[in-house]
């Protein structure tokens, strides 16, 4: 059995009773929409979304309604986001699938996404969970605020290490956060919980984010995607960042040409890759990595030992471990 079903087996119940709650709450009375929807359901991920739901809330008390309904909540804006992301980056695949923009064009993809925002709010309206709701939505504000700034910044090319993690923290991080503050509020956190809760998803969601980054620079294709594909769209992530930081005046000079004028070109890619790890970017962000896996870790110790803790340390450290 792998860690990941490994974490899954103290919420089996839970995540196929998540399952169906989840697909009722994506019905439509339009067949097209049923079919887009029904691709989605079927190329899910690992959902570690609703996990850090259920264990959060497993952490405090018992599974309840708000439970699922914060996990259904947080997996639909989450999707509509990533079709989202699909048609801003004009991706053809997602996950090694073929993305919706790729399979129904931008205009369904869009759709498709305002549709998956409207139901996640929808249900949390019809719930009464209004403080779900505001959890959440302050975390999507913050993914599309982080997004903008990550764009803004491709294309000055003038990123810091703090901007990073700026970025970082608001387009991943934060909706990480809303999971595991949702799963305890609504099993009963007291405030002081619920933002150690917070923090924890925050560092959790932090050094996912950088393995993601990471998985850049390897020469394999285990994400599904292309190698160097951050470069190519001109993302400065922490490798990069530290190794420019490192460098010469000259050096600097050369490689952010290359990735202003020929990010499109494998050759110069791989060169950049090259330079990154010649300057040490790659160990630099691997340490970066584990500093915030163990202060995810370090506030789960304030909490009392249980079946659930244990999940999710082990959770944090799958997230620095995986290989895709």
């Amino acid at each position: 059995m792998s860690k990941i079903n490994e974490i899954k087996a103290l919420i089996k119940p839970e995540m196929k009773e998540f399952e169906k709650f989840f697909k009722g709450s994506i019905k439509s009375n339009v067949r097209l929409l049923d079919i887009v929807m029904n691709y989605i359901v079927r190329r899910k991920g690992k959902q570690m979304r609703p996990m850090f739901v259920f264990l959060s809330a497993k952490l405090i008390g018992e599974v309840n309604k708000s439970t699922y309904t914060a996990a259904a909540l947080i997996e639909l804006l989450h999707t509509a986001t990533l079709v989202h992301d699909d048609v801003v980056d004009d991706a053809d695949k997602r996950r090694g699938f073929f993305s919706i923009n790729a399979l129904w064009k931008s205009k369904i993809a869009v759709l498709t996404g305002d549709f998956l925002l409207s139901k996640g709010l929808l249900l949390a309206v019809k719930n009464k969970e209004f403080e779900l709701l505001e959890i959440v939505s302050e975390a999507v504000k913050e993914m599309a605020e982080g997004e903008l700034l990550q764009i803004e910044k491709s294309r000055k090319l003038d990123i810091t290490e703090e901007t990073y993690f700026k970025i970082i923290f608001k387009k991943t991080a934060t909706l990480i956060a809303s999971c595991t503050a949702a799963g305890g509020r609504g099993a009963g956190a007291n405030d002081e919980e619920m933002q150690k809760l917070k923090e924890f998803g925050k560092y959790a969601g932090i050094a996912f984010q950088i393995k993601d980054d990471l998985f850049d620079y390897q020469k394999t294709n285990l994400t599904g995607k292309p190698s160097g594909n951050d470069i190519q769209e001109k993302k400065m992530t922490l490798p990069l960042i530290y190794a420019l930081n490192n460098s010469k005046k000259s050096e600097k000079k050369h490689i952010l040409r290359i990735i202003q004028k020929y990010s499109s070109d494998k050759n110069k890619v791989n060169e950049v890759i090259d330079f990154v790890k010649n300057k040490g970017g790659l160990k630099y962000t691997e340490e970066k990595m584990i500093e915030y896996k163990n202060k995810a870790t370090e506030i789960l110790l304030n909490f009392q030992d249980s079946s659930a803790k244990t999940a999710l340390i082990d959770l944090v450290n799958y997230v620095t471990l995986r290989k895709k």
